[in-house]
């Protein structure tokens, strides 16, 4: 890597596996980023959003670019805030500030805001092959997706497929999996979901 080099560590840390393999292979995994009970919270959450009927169709593109037709993507989203005072929301985002601690201590990203929301993939919708970073907004260094799908089977599609160098990777979004890349590299799709699809993703900044 050119653009990040790793200090040396000092004790292996939580975040390792996740910083590591993304500097091996551009993507990095982590089957076990978030607990099991924490997970579990985060899906009752989006559950309750769908039932009090505040999850909302997302556009394509920031507010000078936004295509409102919905012609690329087909899910639902809801925008995580502190503000909202819930306890596994709060952990979630505590989480990802010591993520960004040890990342830029580690890599000198020079990271110094985010942004995550809730997203749910209805059956039979999708996500066309995109990168997250805006061509007129390159605030976006990294993206991060967690997964909140328990017992996830290759039949029930929505896999995430992330290209590089011309070759796909296909990621089984599983309940506690974190995903994480740089935003203006990855192109990266959402297969059609044949089962409801739950999920929090979210973009590192530079501000």
């Amino acid at each position: 890597m050119k653009d990040y080099l790793p200090a040396m560590p000092e004790t292996y840390n939580r975040f390792d596996l996740l910083i590591d393999t993304y500097l091996e292979n551009k993507v990095g995994i982590d089957i076990d980023f978030l607990t099991e009970e924490l997970s579990a919270g985060l899906q009752q959450n989006i559950l309750q959003l769908q039932k009090d009927g505040l999850m909302t169709f997302a556009g394509i593109g920031n507010e000078k670019v936004m295509d409102t037709k919905q012609k690329m993507r087909g899910d639902k989203i809801y925008w995580m805030d502190k503000s909202h005072d819930n306890v596994f929301e709060q952990q979630f985002l505590n989480l990802i500030e010591e993520f960004i601690d040890r990342l830029n201590s580690t890599c000198y990203t020079g990271i110094n805001g985010y942004e995550f929301h809730y997203a749910v993939y209805g059956q039979g919708s999708g996500y066309k092959r995109h990168k997250d970073q805006f061509k007129n907004d390159s605030n976006r260094k990294f993206s991060l997706i967690n997964y909140l799908n328990n017992n996830w089977a290759e039949e029930d599609g929505g896999q995430l497929m992330v290209y590089q160098n011309g070759t796909p990777q296909k990621i089984q979004p599983q309940s506690q999996t974190a995903v994480f890349f740089k935003s203006d590299e990855m192109e990266h799709e959402v297969i059609t979901a044949n089962r409801s699809r739950m999920s929090i993703t979210g973009w590192l900044k530079q501000v």
